[in-house]
């Protein structure tokens, strides 16, 4: 979900046309209907396939369990549980056992691994993978999902590797028929990364780093708020021994004074430079100070820095009262985040996928995530990637070893090195442009953050900045006001806007924002919200005609939790809404578990926009999840009864139903909870439940803060360049009028785009408030394959084994 590179430029509108009722996952339309490949004619029978999970645990791995056993089922696989990871392989007997879909059922919710995790010394040796090769061929699986870090895919990359010779041994000793060798000649081997560090290459995200931050800002939270009343200072220790993305994001969602990482040393000098920079913060009446030290903080010279050495150096220089606090296993605990269920979702599907298309030659292969798109790579491309960083930091080349970490982590590193280097108003350089900020539309969690980095940056950046309260009627009225870099300190953990927004439109006060514009000199406007904010934007620009005042580079960044903004797969505060719903339907379900055959019917909001109801039912574990993009019929909803009615047959005895708010305007939640109600009579009962406004408040998740910080200081870098480029020197003023001049910057598949807005009207659904194209369709099949409907699947993007950028070893195919 972390964005890559940053580039201006128009996006290509695909020709397809994703409001349909089967969502497709190409990026653009095949040209005819046999250029399609439908994962229903991908047959699983025959196919043996063993799960395991191995090293350490990580949330969302029983997710990523539940998906790659249903999955397997789905398309007529046997499926095994390998218990115990590689121990229960080299075991044997009682630790491999057949499963059934009911089987995984209940798990999504839970932490950590219901199958085990356990290090093995074993099969580490040739003898140990001998056994476990022998106790696979006794069950005939010859394909495994390995969920694990880099060690455990390393093992099953070795283990693939010796296949045929360990066979060939077992045969010789008599252990195994000859035919045997060749029935089951070859082991196809599929990785998922489940590791909180998030320290493999080739992925954005591994499953589990998200639910840890989210660990990690809980504590911080509650630590800020007794760190105040006492004014003191704390040292925040987190997991990662060669890692520092947890301390890394961590620190950048909390607004930390200081972070220390292994893959960025401070320089010699620093215990001089942290003392002053908390004294300086200190002086500003800042009444806390946060130090977060990753576990495997490094200087220069490769030496350790502690949690509890940093306290003495505060403590003995400055004297202040400084506590430090060890978060250890609590990172590991907890149940999954949203993130981490849909991340672990999808690629326990693709793995399936890659399984049922691998051939002999086929390397071992990884399920990775590139901004939101899931990709192949080869297993050993990455592994050596991942073993490259840490010969780069032994040998002292941090700028390689942070390169080598991919570029999520290095647009952190960047956002944290430019929010972190603020120098005395002396110093500072002046631009003498003035630059204002607002929030337009609905609350969003996430924006206090956004506004936060945007006035921070701003000021590195030389400008003066200006805050608007109360959206466009606040411009109007003049509640416009200088705002400082202290100003905006411990607004990252904030939810709503502390602004102020609204939903009016600049439209029928274009007179007076003008005047304002005048007034104030604003120079240029940078302004955080949802649709509302995107069509003030159009209505700005379309104003400038008549009004000169509106001829500044404006920018928009999307801010709503509906995610329905054209220009941008994700917005900030869509993450957070999403885990309330992710959180309350968990606790219904429990609800519903203890007092069997029961449905719940849970209408969450998103206007139009069904992005809300359809990745909170995968994230959820619904049954189904009705939306406006997919139009829906009455046989269908009696198609859903029937569904549901059989279901209540097994032992799983409950069902989840989400309705996004506008989906029809004639099937209303009170609808179909009386025709469920109605239909089921006899089978199950209904409840029904409304979430609101609930999912618009609450404190803002990691990524939605580490998405508002990092995409509000590109919007400013970019408003420093347009002001640049548009100043004319020989009138003292800034003018700029072309399309180009008035953009959104969204997330696109893998990168943060400039785009103008005017260029997104024919990409928008103006009269539903919606894209006309939205990728998170192409996921919703998913939730109807994990809850045992047959659907059509589009797969014509899976397949392509990728290389990773940058590794020098390539993996033949």
């Amino acid at each position: 979900m972390d964005s890559g590179s940053t580039q201006s430029k128009k996006t290509p509108q695909s020709p397809k046309d994703l409001r349909t009722p089967t969502p497709i996952t190409k990026a653009k339309l095949p040209s005819s209907k046999t250029d399609k490949k439908l994962f229903e004619n991908l047959s699983g029978a025959g196919k043996v396939i063993g799960v395991l999970t191995s090293g350490g645990d990580a949330q969302g791995m029983n997710a990523a369990v539940r998906a790659v056993v249903r999955m397997g089922i789905y398309v007529g696989a046997k499926m095994y549980f390998v218990y115990e990871g590689y121990q229960g392989m080299v075991d044997g007997g009682n630790n491999i056992v057949e499963v059934t879909w009911e089987c995984v059922s209940s798990i999504l919710q839970v932490g950590g691994t219901v199958i085990g995790s356990a290090r093995c010394q074993a099969f580490r040796t040739r003898e140990g993978r001998l056994q476990a090769a022998y106790n696979l061929i006794q069950k005939g699986i010859t394909n495994l999902c390995v969920i694990g870090g880099d060690g455990s895919l390393t093992g099953a990359n070795l283990f693939r590797e010796e296949w045929n010779g360990l066979l060939e041994e077992l045969a010789r000793t008599g252990k195994i028929e000859k035919e045997a060798v060749t029935k089951y000649a070859y082991l196809n081997i599929v990785g998922m990364v489940g590791s909180i560090d998030n320290d493999f290459c080739g992925t954005d995200m591994t499953i589990g780093t998200d639910s840890a931050l989210h660990r990690i800002i809980e504590v911080v939270d509650a630590i800020m708020t007794t760190a105040q009343s006492h004014q003191r200072t704390f040292v925040l220790e987190v997991m990662g021994r060669h890692c520092g993305y947890l301390a890394l994001v961590s620190a950048l969602a909390c607004g930390a004074d200081w972070v220390f990482i292994p893959e960025y040393p401070p320089e010699e000098g620093w215990e001089k430079q942290l003392c002053v920079k908390l004294s300086e913060n200190r002086a500003r009446k800042k009444r806390l100070n946060i130090i977060i030290v990753a576990e495997g903080a490094i200087d220069i010279h490769n030496k350790p820095i502690s949690s509890e050495k940093v306290k003495d150096l505060v403590v003995s220089q400055l004297g202040y009262d400084t506590r430090v606090t060890i978060l250890g296993h609590v990172q590991r605990g907890g149940t999954p985040s949203a993130f981490d269920r849909i991340l672990a979702s999808r690629m326990g599907v693709d793995a399936v996928l890659a399984l049922l298309e691998a051939t002999p030659n086929t390397p071992a292969c990884v399920v990775s995530l590139s901004g939101n798109q899931s990709v192949r790579l080869p297993l050993m491309e990455c592994v050596h990637m991942t073993q490259e960083v840490q010969k780069a930091m032994d040998n002292r080349q941090f700028d390689e070893a942070v390169k080598l970490r991919g570029r999520s982590f290095e647009n952190n590193l960047n956002t944290y090195k430019m929010l972190s280097q603020k120098k005395s108003d002396a110093e500072l350089p002046k631009s003498n442009f003035n630059v204002a900020v607002m929030n337009v539309g609905a609350p969003a969690a996430g924006m206090n953050a956004a506004v936060r980095s945007a006035v921070r940056m701003g000021i590195i950046e030389g400008h003066k900045m200006l805050a608007v309260s109360n959206g466009f009627e606040g411009f109007s009225k003049g509640q416009i006001k200088e705002i400082s870099w202290g100003a905006v300190g411990g607004w990252t953990g904030q939810g709503g806007s502390i602004l102020g927004t609204k939903r009016t439109l600049p439209a029928k006060y274009l007179e007076k924002i003008a005047e304002q514009m005048r007034v104030h000199n604003i120079n240029a406007l940078l302004v955080i919200g949802g649709f509302e904010a995107y069509l003030g934007l159009l209505e700005l620009s379309a104003a400038r005609e008549k009004y000169e005042e509106f001829c500044v580079p404006m920018v928009m960044v999307p801010a709503t939790v509906s995610n329905n903004v054209p220009g941008s797969d994700f917005s900030i505060g869509a993450d957070t809404a999403l885990n309330t719903i992710t959180d309350t339907c968990d606790r219904i379900k429990q609800s519903a578990s203890g007092t069997k055959r029961r449905v719940f019917i849970i209408e969450t909001m998103g206007g139009y926009c069904g992005y809300l109801a359809s990745m909170g039912g995968l994230s959820a574990g619904a049954d189904v999840a009705y939306i406006f993009e997919e139009q829906f019929d009455i046989r269908e909803l009696q198609a859903n009864v029937e569904h549901l009615t059989e279901k209540m047959k097994t032992s799983i005895q409950r069902g989840l139903v989400l309705r996004n708010e506008n989906c029809n305007e004639n099937y209303t939640t009170d609808f179909i909870y009386q025709l469920y109600s109605e239909e089921g009579k006899g089978v199950f009962d209904c409840r029904k439940n409304v979430l609101g406004h609930m999912q618009q408040g609450g404190a803002p998740s990691p990524f939605d803060r580490n998405f508002g910080t990092k995409i509000s200081a590109k919007a400013i870098q970019w408003i420093s360049h347009k002001l640049k480029e548009s100043y004319r020197k020989e009138e003292g003023k800034v003018f700029a009028n072309t399309d180009d001049s008035v953009c959104l910057l969204g997330m696109r598949t893998r990168t943060l785009l400039f785009q103008p807005v005017a260029e997104l009207k024919d990409q928008t659904d103006f009269v539903h408030r919606i894209p006309k194209e939205q990728w998170w369709l192409k996921l919703r099949p998913l939730m109807k394959i994990l809850a045992k409907y047959k659907i059509s699947y589009d797969v014509s993007d899976s397949g392509q084994l990728e290389h990773v950028p940058g590794c020098n070893i390539q993996t033949s195919s």
